[in-house]
């Protein structure tokens, strides 16, 4: 059961556990070990977790990956292809909004190019359960985007893994995972190129290796536990929060389901929903001790609410309220919110359109979640044919003012060969 809190008691607090210094330095050492042994390490990694024998190829192709596509259930194929295409008419959606800018400037003109990433590292666990929604949720939009050159990480891939990848657009698989395989995509190895950015979630062990890595590559995020609060008044469904509830503790132990309601009373049919849900639930043990890890907050106004909302910057956030759009359009801090009681996360996390990789542990203040924007560069330029005397005097003196007189002077030089 959810423990009932009151809002009075309630210290906001980031929901997210933070990595321990055991788990960075199990971690560091395998990353430097792949860093400083290269392939030796990986394989030795590889043999050591059950990934891949030492006659199985690390690297999985194209066309294998094609021939999977033949050994799993053709409606299993067709849903990959229907979830694919949700995500990637998503993702041009978004990119649309992007564009190339050209504007004058003094002397010329200036503007921005927009570049995708070169070469791009997409890891998807398969950790209790594979995962090919996020393969899906990485790779495609990372296509959308135009990158050249993307490897999906994944330990032990499946014919459905597989079939996957081929259907998000992967040029490769690399079939190993935990923290070797963010080293390998980091740093590269006898016959792999390392990569620029490597995005997606998992572990502790991969997110303690992707922090490591961080500044030798890019990341798109460190994902903790996943997150979900649900803010509900009287006129909310006690079935289907408890479901919503359910569906993301079973994710993890360490998940955390909250709800914030304006109703004592709705808080108790929730709770009476959750035993009984609970009892018919396949993964109900691990959903259970993620329940714990949550509560029901007792508010006195959902005024109330959008300020504890607004505190955690929760991973995900659902809205089963009257005027549920006004009280969004309230939201400061979120990874992604679920606007009315039909919008379940579960559909977000299955492809609707909107990516499932989200940030979590209050990061939703400042960081985004992962998007075809993060598989892209804006590069600006400078364009300048004549360059106005005004320019080079501000140039010049601000230059002299912060004391780099090598800068004032490489501008004065412009002025001498004007005239």
């Amino acid at each position: 059961m959810l423990k009932i809190i009151e809002a009075s008691s309630f210290e906001p607090t980031n929901l997210f556990t933070p990595l321990d210094d055991a788990t960075i330095e199990t971690a560091g050492d395998i990353v430097n070990s792949v860093r400083s042994q290269g392939i030796t390490a990986i394989r030795r990694f590889a043999e050591q977790f059950g990934e891949r024998s030492k006659d199985q190829p690390l690297l999985i192709e194209r066309d294998q990956m094609e021939a999977a596509t033949a050994r799993i259930e053709p409606s299993d194929l067709e849903l990959l292809k229907r979830v694919a295409e949700r995500i990637r008419t998503f993702a041009d959606a978004q990119l649309s909004c992007l564009s190339e800018l050209k504007t004058p400037v003094p002397g010329g003109f200036a503007g921005h190019t927009i570049q995708p990433i070169n070469r791009v590292g997409c890891y998807a666990p398969a950790g209790r359960f594979a995962l090919p929604s996020t393969a899906l949720m990485t790779i495609v939009p990372a296509v959308a985007a135009g990158c050249p050159s993307i490897i999906l990480a994944t330990p032990n891939p499946s014919d459905m893994m597989l079939a996957t990848a081929f259907i998000a657009g992967a040029n490769q698989v690399l079939a190993i995972g935990g923290a070797h395989a963010v080293a390998a995509l980091a740093y590269g190895f006898e016959g792999f190129e390392k990569c620029d950015l490597i995005t997606g979630p998992g572990n502790r062990w991969v997110t303690a290796a992707k922090k490591i890595v961080n500044g030798d590559c890019g990341i798109d995020m460190l994902a903790g536990p996943s997150e979900l609060v649900l803010v509900t008044d009287e006129t909310g469904k006690p079935e289907t929060i408890a479901a919503d509830l359910l569906a993301q503790a079973e994710h993890d132990i360490d998940a955390r389901p909250f709800m914030i309601t304006t109703s004592r009373e709705m808080a108790d049919k929730v709770n009476a929903q959750i035993q009984t849900q609970l009892t018919a639930l396949p993964t109900g043990s691990i959903a259970q001790q993620a329940i714990q890890n949550g509560g029901a907050i007792i508010v006195e106004s959902l005024q109330q609410a959008v300020e504890i909302c607004n505190a955690l910057a929760p991973e995900h956030l659902e809205l089963h309220c009257l005027d549920a759009e006004s009280i969004a359009s309230q939201i400061k801090h979120a990874g992604c919110i679920f606007i009315g009681h039909q919008s379940a996360e579960v559909f977000g996390d299955y492809g609707v359109g909107p990516n499932h990789t989200l940030p979590t542990a209050g990061t939703a203040r400042w960081s985004a979640g992962l998007n075809v924007f993060t598989y892209t560069r804006v590069r600006t330029y400078l364009q300048l044919s004549e360059v106005p005397d005004s320019l080079v005097h501000d140039t010049a003196r601000l230059a002299e003012i912060e004391g780099l007189i090598g800068h004032q002077q490489a501008s004065l030089q412009r002025q001498h060969e004007n005239r």
